[in-house]
């Protein structure tokens, strides 16, 4: 199977807005049945993206320069857990806070230019998403990649789980740092260093055997202490608590402005059913008095009108007795 126009294919798909898909993975399938059996079958197999992971790849599709800032972000805070400084992390804690505040309101608004409102769960699963793209490369390609098909969360400890999380995964670049690598401390370099140096030795002549030697003689960087570990730790773990009491606070305050705004229009909405039922009643009465006087009209015009008659009947007459006397 063509990897490619599979990738192709599914670019297109996860960029449209959230109930077209369906529809265009249908169409989809069915134009790609020309190249065999295997692409529209891969094709119809995409899964449908969670409206959370949906709303990402809406930033990633559309806002691509938000999630490059996190992700960015996101590899500053690694460097600084790396090299256990606690300060930066703090520091750089409240940014994430900060970034990701605004990348979900631009998701938000980004997701209602494509025709979806979001929910507040929904926007706490896009949160945790970008919160995750923060937390390692791999999770940061899934994320960028615009193919989400599921909410990733990170735990702060282990790597983020990508397993079904990406609806192509062979076409996102995950890059996942190698440990030593990463961090390497300059005793590991030095060790591997010495170690490339040994193997070589046998085949270098006597005058390299100095150079050797000073190599195995250079001191070693102290690794990072069990306290120093232990401190990075629970700088990280205070910005958390942080992040936590905000979150709190946030929400404590927006049930309190909630619960406000309920009281209020629970005694608008009495006040209006009082005036609701008081003309009600007035109507009820109007109407009642309508009928009466409407009933007191008729009977009026029938008097008027027996009235008019009575007085025509005793016209003729004193004309024909006036006619006699003459």
């Amino acid at each position: 199977m063509d990897d490619k126009a599979l990738a192709a294919i599914a670019f297109e798909l996860y960029a449209l807005p959230f109930d077209d898909f369906v529809a265009a993975r249908a169409a989809a399938a069915k134009a790609a049945a020309g190249s065999g059996k295997e692409l529209p079958a891969a094709v119809k197999s995409l899964p449908k993206p969670s409206v959370a992971a949906w709303t990402v790849n809406m930033l990633a599709v559309h806002q691509p320069e938000v999630l490059a800032e996190l992700a960015e972000l996101g590899e500053k805070m690694r460097a600084a857990q790396s090299s256990l400084d606690a300060a930066a992390l703090r520091e750089l804690g409240k940014e994430r806070r900060t970034l990701l505040a605004s990348a979900v309101d631009t998701a938000r608004s980004e997701a209602e230019r494509q025709g979806r409102s979001i929910s507040a769960t929904i926007a706490a699963d896009v949160e945790r998403s970008l919160r995750a793209l923060t937390a390692d490369e791999g999770a940061a390609a899934a994320v960028q990649s615009g193919l989400l098909v599921q909410s990733l969360s990170a735990d702060g400890v282990d790597t983020v789980d990508l397993d079904g999380a990406v609806a192509v995964p062979g076409v996102v670049p995950v890059r996942r740092a190698a440990p030593a690598a990463a961090a390497a401390s300059p005793a590991a370099v030095s060790a591997k260093e010495e170690q490339r140096t040994t193997t070589k030795s046998a085949a270098r002549p006597a005058a390299d055997q100095p150079r050797l030697k000073a190599v195995r003689q250079t001191p070693r960087p102290a690794s990072p202490s069990a306290l120093e570990k232990a401190k990075a730790a629970l700088a990280e773990a205070k910005a958390a608590e942080e992040e936590s009491s905000r979150l709190a606070d946030e929400r404590r305050g927006q049930l309190e402005d909630t619960e406000a705004a309920v009281a209020d229009l629970t005694r608008e909405t009495r006040q209006l059913r009082a005036r609701l039922q008081e003309a009600e009643e007035k109507l009820e009465r109007s109407r009642k008095q309508l009928g009466a006087l409407a009933a007191e009209a008729k009977q009026a015009a029938r008097a008027a009108e027996k009235s008019q008659r009575s007085a025509m009947l005793a016209q003729e007459r004193v004309l024909r007795l006036g006619n006699t006397r003459d």
